[in-house]
């Protein structure tokens, strides 16, 4: 990987659900959980050893952040520690085989389901010289249960210094905190847990986590109505971006175009005439008032940008593709661009560079009015402050239509997530349904095939839970 790739690595502070999108992905690229949590344990044994300690308490909870502590613990088995872990319920994998690690170690090992179980050890809290707090990871939410409620008031209560893995245990006190790989709250200090920069630079299967399910008691409409608007001069287009939305998980997709074509699940909204123009004005932004995401340009040939530009303003989340890229560039409320390196060229008087480091910088400066995701070999996608690259895709997928699907799944992406966000998975997710496609029809894959890969791809996760 080119040096200059580090630029693009973000800086400040990162939320527990990008934490977890990160962490998958350097799973995929071969750096294990079980890797992650030994390096983040051995991190915290060598701050609680700066204490000089005799002493030591380790407080762990079911999840990876108790994993944590627990190897954290093994570090520490030359002084006198001892770790209390909960045991009212199953503990994650990882967490597992660090309590079997400790069995071999020199360490006592407490598992407590109660409060009354964890006063018996109160002493524990009295004489320890350092603490860990690996009860709760990023992802906890809300006043802690017995028995991890005892521990805290216990450990709080206590004179030792505490340090906590990541974050705090909410309501505990924190003397120092220890985030891995990049800080979660101001003031952490950071352990470099190993993470490879591809696995925060470039899109992954992580990356999916990010995307919202849909509920057990989910309603039509709850997860999105795009409205697509295309077609007349090319009138599959349209047609492919709307499959592409539902495949995605949109609940609704209409398709607005002068041109039907008889696909039941698509709702048809007929416009006049043979192409799209201002005449369609008013029946254009009805529709829209009722779109969650719009997604316009497809199949549109180069005389509607009139219309384009009359109807961007009314959209609150739009996908600009195709023949919509052209100046004067259509602004909406959160905007996503999706140029082909010649639109790209249209839309900013010069070509992509050459070199991934050079894209990324050239599409980042590009990006002032919304989200530019740039297609190519290696996908570029910026908001003008974040870059990130997404190297899924196949030669095969350089058929017509595969443009007008990932403008669809961005839509039906958009309807649910930022725009940035939305256009790194719709990268993502487009190119690796390609792959799938591809490698069942070769050179003979057509969008449509790419369509009917994409739930396959889009509704499979992954990560690391904290």
């Amino acid at each position: 990987m080119e040096p200059e790739m580090r630029v693009f690595l973000d800086n400040g502070l990162i939320s527990s659900a990008r934490m977890r999108a990160v962490e998958g992905n350097a799973i995929t690229l071969g750096v294990g959980a079980l890797q992650m949590m030994e390096s983040a344990g051995r991190e915290l044994a060598a701050m609680a050893l700066e204490f000089a300690p005799f002493r030591a308490l380790v407080l762990c909870g079911r999840g990876k952040n108790g994993g944590d502590g627990m190897v954290a613990a093994r570090y520490l088995q030359h002084i006198e520690t001892d770790v209390i872990y909960a045991s009212d319920g199953p503990l994650a994998p990882e967490t597992e085989l660090q309590i079997r690690a400790l069995a071999g170690s020199v360490v006592a090992v407490h598992p407590v389901s109660c409060a009354s179980e964890v006063e018996a050890l109160s002493r524990l809290f009295g004489n320890a010289d350092v603490i860990i707090d690996a009860l709760l990871g990023t992802g906890a939410l809300g006043v802690p249960r017995e028995p991890v409620a005892r521990c805290v008031q216990l450990a709080s209560a206590s004179p030792a210094p505490i340090i906590a893995a990541d974050v705090p245990t909410p309501g505990m006190r924190a003397t120092r905190v220890l985030s891995f790989h990049r800080a979660k709250l101001e003031g952490a200090e950071v352990a470099d847990i190993g993470i490879p920069l591809a696995a925060e630079v470039f899109m992954g299967p992580g990356d999916l986590t990010l995307v919202p399910r849909r509920g057990a008691r989910a309603r039509k409409g709850e997860n999105g109505e795009v409205l697509v608007i295309g077609g007349g001069p090319y009138q599959g287009a349209p047609y492919l971006a709307g499959l592409g939305a539902l495949r995605a998980g949109a609940d609704i997709v209409r398709i607005a175009s002068p041109v039907f074509e008889p696909v039941p699940d698509l709702i048809y909204e007929r416009l006049e005439g043979n192409r799209i123009t201002l005449d369609h004005l008013d029946r254009i932004l009805k529709l829209i008032e009722r779109a969650d995401s719009v997604v316009i340009g497809n199949g549109l040939g180069t005389e509607s940008h009139e219309l384009v530009l009359a109807v961007a303003g009314s959209a609150k989340k739009a996908v600009f593709d195709a023949d919509a890229l052209r100046a004067p560039l259509p602004i909406s409320g959160e905007a996503v661009y999706t140029p082909h390196a010649g639109e790209f060229q249209r839309m900013t008087g010069n070509p992509p560079p050459e070199g991934l480091a050079a894209r990324g910088r050239a599409v980042r400066e590009a990006a002032k009015d919304g989200v530019i995701l740039l297609k190519g070999p290696v996908d570029v996608i910026s908001d003008g402050t974040r870059v990130r690259f997404n190297p899924t895709g196949s030669p095969a997928m350089a058929v017509g239509g595969t443009g007008d699907v990932l403008a669809g799944v961005t839509g039906a992406l958009l309807c649910r997530l930022p725009a940035f966000e939305a256009a790194c998975i719709a990268a993502y997710v487009n190119g690796s349904a390609g792959m799938l496609a591809a490698q069942e029809r070769g050179d003979g894959m057509t969008a449509s095939d790419l369509v009917e890969k994409i739930p396959s791809v889009l509704f499979a996760g992954g990560g690391r839970n904290g």
